[in-house]
């Protein structure tokens, strides 16, 4: 497993830092939140260091979606929640507070507060356009 020594998610994963575990495979380890946002709050993480999601190789991505939809599962069948959102930030304009690639399984109630939606304001459909041929002409040169 490739390990950043200074990471705290890394250091949980080699069992310096205690942490409560819900699930550990091959190559993803979820435990819970010890800042929950809500009841239930969890996180999945790859036994992998990769800071974001730019860096993650796809296998490791793949296995830790799969993971964090086991925990959502579970998650739903022991907390009272009206939703859940699967949360996953990159970089400090995101808020992303360990950069150690990772999903928040965090169930949702109606009215508790928390802020992860936006406002529908209708965007300028050109602009709109003229953007989705430079991603589209990206990925075509990826």
């Amino acid at each position: 497993m490739v390990y950043d020594a200074d990471c705290v998610f890394c250091k949980i994963l080699k069992r310096e830092i205690p942490s409560f575990t819900i699930l550990e495979d091959e190559q993803t380890y979820a435990f819970m939140d010890i800042n929950p946002a809500n009841p239930g709050h969890a996180l999945v993480i790859p036994k992998f260091h990769a800071p974001t999601i730019f860096a993650i190789p796809d296998d490791w991505l793949s296995a830790c979606i799969v993971t964090a939809r086991k925990v959502a599962r579970a998650v739903q069948n022991v907390t009272p929640m009206d939703g859940l959102n699967i949360v996953q930030a990159n970089g400090i304009g995101a808020a992303q507070s360990v950069p150690h690639f990772h999903f928040h399984v965090m169930p949702r109630t109606t009215g508790d507060g928390l802020g992860l939606n936006w406002d529908l304001v209708p965007g300028n459909k050109a602009e709109i356009a003229a953007l989705c041929e430079k991603i589209k002409t990206e990925l075509m040169n990826a």
